[in-house]
């Protein structure tokens, strides 16, 4: 058994206890597994949440499979890993044309017929031991461990058994063969082949299977109950400033307005509201403790709203009440509807506090004055406030920035967004995903543009005194960190201000146990709508020295370097990748990758010299690495 603690577990969930609030007799248990909405959403890739199905690369399958029940889900969940991904196109194929289906012999029908003629999971390889060559349970799986750790010894000998029979030293048949069941040799060694290759990664369906419920189940409530579904899954990456901008920008695509944070309506977590909106959390408010929450949600409920600014201090005051705490809700927005404007809180604040301070001291020593005489409790009265006009909309958006890590009331990208479509600009948040994403198209090394806004830069001195820069920048669904090397920095160090709008061309940069970046190769200003056409060209670095030229290519290693690696996206593979990234050159390099049998164009050319290559066949052997 295998149990996996899941944070999806969590947010289905507590999505079950909003929505019992309304349907008191809802159970995820009994949701029906045919639901006709939830699969026309699995088939529009509109799994943004859904549990194993956010990744780009996924939800690309999910567009073309356009699942129609729950064998297709743990069948995507099943091949969307290294080795078996190499049947997706084949099972999509198939699933569209199942006339197309062929199958190297009789007996795979009833055991591939499920998965479209596809090998698909570890039972399937069992299945075929025992239907082809008749082995007993015990053996057949224990032939499929050995696939899967690679024991090629012990494989070669299987192959022998698998085609030709066994029998023990007394004669007696141990399993018959692929050859007694009337299977040519051919066909045998064929099947024993695609075994080999599929059963390093193969799941297991119950794994699947299990995935699946749950993945199936997520997209069912984001399909029919969406502001319970992304209130929980918005709680559950609450100290993930990143996904929740991804998750609220996701959100704005359904139709569902995430109101800013309120005092006077906002609990501790993402809530839904009567109307079909969600209410921000005041979890997600930084400085802002969970006692203090707790005190203000009690008050509110023991003793009604807050009527005023003072009113909200005074009922706190003593009770987990810090003055960081309560900026940083005046900072959000979440005091906005209390009389005042966040520049007029600010500055009366002090004030307010000194005069609740000294209001505390005076009943601690017993103290009343003239006015408290006759009254069962001494009174406190307001302070006369200082008056002033409102911070700006952008000051007010970069202080709901350094207050929850996100633009609340507004975006500075968000009057952006057709021009975004226009140039074709990746969304921020996919290339995050790919990160994380093995499988995903976008790679070490990928062309990436980019259209958003410097939201912070750091600037450090290299070994050789010159400069390079750390910018994060941010668009409308999440933030990355662009790393510019000195060459691009003293080309384009004058855009690279906080507040900036800047239009980037350059190549995704992943690496093992990091967060993705972009390495810039051109830098512009946001340009103007209006003069884009379908391709508009950046500045580029290389057009302001026009007299420097390119180093010719030697003639014996014109059509470049061949690599030859174990495994896509294997330690090993991240390893070289990194090593061509130190040595950038000319010539072009082709990755060949023994496990999908498939040849990748690098990104990115290298430089051939004797140190590269002695680091090269380090990590790949001798065999691994040609010049032709």
């Amino acid at each position: 058994m295998d149990f996996l603690g899941l944070r999806t577990l969590t947010v289905i969930s507590d999505a079950e206890k909003m929505i019992r609030k309304r349907q008191p007799n809802f159970n995820i248990e009994t949701v029906p597994l045919d639901d006709k909405r939830t699969y026309a959403m699995f088939s529009k890739g509109l799994t943004y949440g859904v549990f194993q199905c956010e990744s780009v690369g996924l939800r690309s399958v999910l567009t073309r499979l356009k699942p129609q029940n729950i064998e297709d889900i743990i069948a995507v969940i099943s091949l969307y890993r290294p080795g078996p991904m190499d049947s997706i196109d084949d099972y999509i194929e198939n699933r569209h044309h199942p006339e197309r289906m062929h199958y190297k012999a009789p007996q795979l029908k009833e055991i591939l017929d499920v998965t479209y003629g596809c090998m698909v999971y570890q039972e399937q390889v069992m299945q075929i031991f025992r239907s082809l060559a008749g082995y007993s349970f015990g053996r057949a799986d224990v032939v499929r461990r050995a696939m899967s750790k690679k024991k090629h010894k012990v494989m070669e000998q299987e192959r022998e058994y698998f085609i030709h029979g066994q029998t023990d030293e007394h004669g007696n048949t141990v399993c018959c063969g692929c050859v007694a069941n009337g299977i040519s040799e051919s066909a045998a060694n064929s099947i024993f082949d695609d075994m080999s290759s599929f059963a390093s990664y193969a799941f297991n369906k119950s794994h699947s299977a299990a995935y699946a419920v749950v993945a199936y189940r997520t997209a069912y409530l984001k399909c029919h109950y969406p502001c319970e579904f992304m209130s929980a899954l918005l709680t559950s990456v609450i100290d993930d400033t990143a996904k929740i901008a991804a998750y609220i920008a996701d959100c704005t695509r359904m139709g569902i307005r995430v109101l800013p944070p309120s005092a006077n309506a906002s609990v501790l977590a993402f809530a839904p509201t009567d109307h079909g909106e969600i209410r921000f959390g005041l979890l997600a408010i930084k400085n802002l403790g969970k006692g203090f929450i707790r005190t203000i949600t009690e008050e509110r409920a023991q003793n009604g709203n807050f009527t005023d600014f003072y009113d909200f201090c005074k009922r706190l005051y003593g009770k987990e009440f810090n003055k960081r705490a309560v900026e940083g809700l005046i900072k959000s927005g979440a005091l906005d509807n209390l009389g005042l404007n966040r520049r007029e809180m600010l500055q009366n604040l002090p004030d307010i506090l000194a005069g609740l301070e000294g209001e505390s001291r005076r009943n601690l020593d017993g103290q009343l004055d003239i006015f408290s005489i006759g009254e069962t409790e001494p009174i406190a009265y307001a302070p006369k406030y200082q008056h002033c006009a409102e911070f700006p909309p952008a000051e007010r958006l970069q202080m709901e920035k350094e207050a929850t890590g996100l633009y609340l009331s507004g975006h500075p990208m968000a009057e952006h967004v057709t021009l975004s479509e226009k140039l074709h600009v990746a969304r921020i948040s996919d290339l995050c995903d790919a990160g994380d994403d093995q499988l995903s198209r976008i790679t070490d090394g990928s062309p990436v543009k980019l259209l958003a806004i410097v939201t912070a830069v750091k600037k450090k001195t290299t070994k050789n005194d010159t400069t390079m820069a750390f910018v994060t920048v941010e668009d409308l669904y999440g933030s990355i960190e662009l790393l510019v090397f000195p060459k691009i920095y003293a080309q384009f160090s004058h855009l690279l201000q906080a507040g900036n709008i800047l239009l980037v061309d350059g190549r995704v940069s992943l690496r093992e146990e990091e967060s993705a970046k972009v390495i810039p190769d051109r830098i512009a200003p946001c340009p103007n709508a209006d003069s884009i056409g379908e391709s508009t060209p950046l500045p580029s670095a290389q057009a302001e020295n026009p007299t420097q030229k390119k180093q010719p290519i030697p003639h014996e290693i014109q059509t470049g370097l061949m690599l030859l690696v174990d495994t896509l996206n294997s330690p090993q593979d991240r390893k070289v990748k990194n090593l061509l990234s130190v040595f950038e050159g000319n010539i072009p390099v082709y990755l060949y990758y023994n496990d999908t049998r498939k040849k990748y164009v690098s990104a990115r050319g290298v430089d051939v010299n004797p140190p590269l290559l002695n680091e090269l066949k380090l990590l790949l052997g001798e065999k691994g690495v040609m010049l032709k």
